[in-house]
């Protein structure tokens, strides 16, 4: 009977350890990992640029997306536009004021799964201005690296009104693309 007992709690104890979800957690890879935008210029043309200095970690789990969460931190003055003068512009407080808002971050407060992509949805601070905003994302994809460690990599985009962050109006939309890799931890 004692047997029967601890092969039964052995048994229930194995299914609920393997059906409980259990989400990996990662650490960005700032070197596989890209924070671009595309913004009008004067309605002529569009300005591409970039943050080249961020860091931050996500947690997924495929099982149960549901629980995921990101967290990001971008250095404001990181901001590369490929023009050392509109650089310089976008640091002064006629845009971003690096000065006064040194970092730009997003917390997850939630991740809904959808049949051709998910929604990540967050609080995006920029100018120290707090929005929800909801992120289209879709994984790329996951598996082990030749070095021994497990990666997981996502795209996405959202469009922000500028005006919205406390920017001129005459800025228009920022369209920000997402490149995201991460190394489990």
């Amino acid at each position: 009977m004692k047997i029967k007992l601890l092969l039964s709690s052995l048994i229930f104890t194995g299914v609920l350890f393997t059906t409980q979800p259990m989400a990996a957690d990662y650490k960005i890879d700032t070197g596989h990992t890209f924070v671009t935008f595309k913004v009008s210029h004067l309605g002529y043309s569009f300005t591409k640029g970039r943050f080249n200095d961020f860091e931050g970690n996500f947690s997924h789990d495929a099982n149960n997306p549901s629980a995921s969460k990101v967290s990001v931190t971008i250095d404001a003055k990181s901001v590369d536009t490929n023009h050392a003068e509109r650089d310089k512009d976008l640091r002064s407080d006629n845009f971003l004021d690096v000065r006064k808002h040194p970092t730009i971050t997003f917390e997850s407060t939630a991740y809904m799964a959808g049949s051709d992509s998910d929604t990540l949805k967050g609080n995006l601070t920029i100018f120290s201005i707090t929005k929800a905003v909801a992120i289209k994302v879709k994984q790329v994809g996951e598996g082990k690296d030749p070095w021994g460690g497990y990666r997981s990599g996502f795209r996405g985009n959202v469009t922000l009104n500028s005006a919205d962050f406390g920017m001129p109006d005459w800025v228009g939309d920022l369209e920000i693309e997402l490149n995201v890799e991460g190394i489990r931890i």
